[in-house]
Order: structure tokens, then sequence, then C-alpha cells
């Protein structure tokens, strides 16, 4: 459906109506599908890295780091690089930030579809991605932005209400539901002695707090954003 810049203008101003709720089901378990079979975890994982680095990026510059680029990879690793000091608030911050983002911007758009931002939300995401593109670094990272910006542009611009409101509800639940399995992977990968240098080894580093609590914190978040994100999107 295609509409002018005024109809979308009101449309993220505005509020939308409720979905049914066996649609807000649905997205729930369309997510789980590309979540748990590791071929699609594969693939939709890249969303998360990308929700993961932007995360180090984005508490970076709010603690007055400065970021000087993001590269995400094909392996579904990814490197956030900011200069400043070493070591205090702002490193600890950027560096906790990580795994901790993919939840909380769940939990964020969660809020949003409870109150009927559906609208918002997708052009609250493609703001960010645009941000994120500008530190951008390398070409699988570029296409990797541009193509999940893209898809948020071409269903908030021609989508109809009910078309958007499955891609939003269903990209809310994946950030939800998918932020627990990394925290999951990274403890496993320890365990096996491959994550040395992991986002948790390095805060255990910085903070003289042992990595494993920092995991613990990473799930415990990651658990708390999906049992409260959820209830907002089923309430």
């Amino acid at each position: 459906m295609n509409q002018s810049i005024g109809d979308v203008w009101q449309q993220v101003v505005g509020t939308q109506p409720d979905p049914p709720r066996w649609l807000v089901l649905s997205c729930a378990a369309a997510a789980l599908l590309v979540i748990l079979p590791r071929p699609l975890w594969r693939l939709s994982r890249n969303v998360v890295t990308i929700a993961h680095e932007g995360g180090h990026g984005l508490v970076a510059l709010l603690t007055r780091r400065r970021l000087a680029g993001i590269r995400l990879h094909s392996d579904t690793s990814g490197l956030t690089l900011s200069y400043g000091r070493p070591t205090g608030p702002g490193m600890i911050l950027t560096a906790a930030a990580g795994y901790l983002a993919p939840s909380l911007l769940g939990l964020g758009g969660a809020a949003l579809l409870a109150t009927g931002r559906i609208t918002a939300l997708l052009w609250i995401a493609i703001g960010l991605l645009a941000a994120m593109l500008i530190k951008i670094r390398n070409v699988f990272g570029l296409l990797s932005v541009v193509l999940t910006g893209g898809a948020f542009f071409v269903i908030s611009w021609y989508g109809s209400a009910q078309w958007q409101a499955v891609f939003a509800y269903l990209g809310v639940w994946f950030l939800l539901l998918a932020g627990v399995r990394p925290v999951v992977e990274l403890q496993r990968k320890r365990r096996l002695g491959e994550a040395r240098d992991s986002d948790a080894d390095q805060l255990a580093r910085l903070t003289g707090v042992g990595a494993l609590l920092w995991v613990a914190l990473f799930l415990v978040v990651a658990l708390a954003c999906l049992l409260a994100g959820g209830s907002q999107l089923l309430g």
C-alpha cells in the first residue's frame, strides 16, 4: 500500500489498534522457530549481533568514549572499537552493554507495542540502524545493516497495518527470546576454553568480579526482560 510522507507521519505520532491475541502468539511461535533450530539460528543470529554491537557503540557514545567503528562478520561475531580510558565506569558499562542490548531493546519495543505504537517502533528501529550504519567499517556489516533497515522501511512504508503489526511483534519477540541463547552459548564456550577474551572475561579483569557472575547477570537480565516484555505483549 503506497503512502505519502504525511500519512506515515500521522501513523508514527499516532497509535494503532492492538492485533488479535492469536497473531501475537503466532509471532512468538515464529520467533522460536528461527531461534531454536541451529541452521536458522546461524542466519538469524546476525540480527542479535547487530543489536549486541550496537549496544556497545551506543553506550560508548553515552559515556563519552570515542567510537572508532563497528565490524560485523559472517560467522555472527562482531567487534566494536572505542577509545577512552581503558578502565573506569565508561569502559565497564560499554563492555557490559553488548549481551544486555538485545533483551533491553526487546523490552523497550514491548513497551511501545503495549501502547499501540507499532509504526513508531518501526521508524525508531530505522533511525537506530541508520545511525549505526555511519560507524560500520566492513562490507558484510554494511550489507547486514542495510538489508535489515531496508526490511523495516519497506514494511513501514508499503505494508498494511496488519503486516506492520506482524513484523513489529515478530521482531520484538525475537529480541526477547533470542537475548537468552547467546548468554548460554557464551558460558558453554567459556567452559570449553574457547572464549578467553569474552565480554564477561574483560569485565572480570576490569572489575575484579568473576566472569561467571557477569554471565549470570546477563542471563538474569535476559530472563527478566523476557518475562516483563512477554507480559506486556500478551497483556
